[in-house]
């Protein structure tokens, strides 16, 4: 899609820049993560609270708080380039967090993540969304999907075949045969 208008909280944000938009409280993850190697978990969580202050303790206390909701305040002073895949995932969530945003924006934070770091991810998305923060996300793992989500927006090739509760998506016809396909007796019939 190459146009339209994006509004956010009554604003047209279609032609802000990045910073201005993280300013608005709007925040991404990235489905590649690529944290500043040689700067420790607590360095990296401050850079997206320095989009909001300057003060340095208080960005410090910001992304505190931030790694504490993604579990990981234990690795504070650990270089990131040392973190697993699971912990860089939650790093690039802690990032965000920083922003201090009311609409998160996470694409595929649990790819090429193990069942148990799955399970783990799908606990710190809750907890954020339990603290008032507005969570869209982008995630092919359906388990995870279906016990994270209120509505879900099933796109297939681009374009939207099905939008509504968990339980009306897994049981929709279009949804199923885009994506398990339609045996061959079916087609027949």
């Amino acid at each position: 899609m190459s146009e339209g208008t994006l509004i956010f909280n009554g604003t047209d944000i279609t032609k802000k820049k990045s910073h201005q938009i993280a300013k608005m409280g709007i925040a991404r993850s990235y489905q590649v993560v690529q944290p500043f190697g040689i700067m420790t978990t607590l360095e990296n969580a401050m850079v997206g609270a320095f989009c909001n202050t300057n003060n340095y303790a208080e960005a410090e206390e910001i992304a505190m708080r931030s790694l504490t909701l993604v579990m990981l305040e234990e690795k504070k002073d650990t270089v990131a380039r040392f973190l697993n895949l699971g912990e860089r995932k939650k790093l690039e969530i802690a990032k965000a967090l920083s922003t201090q945003p009311k609409l998160l924006l996470l694409d595929e934070v649990m790819a090429g993540l193990t069942t148990t770091e799955v399970k783990e991810m799908v606990k710190i998305i809750q907890y954020i969304n339990d603290s008032g923060i507005t969570i869209i996300l982008i995630e092919h793992i359906m388990e995870a999907v279906m016990s994270l989500s209120k509505r879900v927006m099933v796109l297939n090739f681009g374009k939207k075949i099905m939008e509504g509760t968990p339980e009306e998506v897994s049981r929709s016809p279009k949804v199923i045969e885009a994506y398990f396909g339609v045996e061959e007796e079916e087609q027949d019939a």
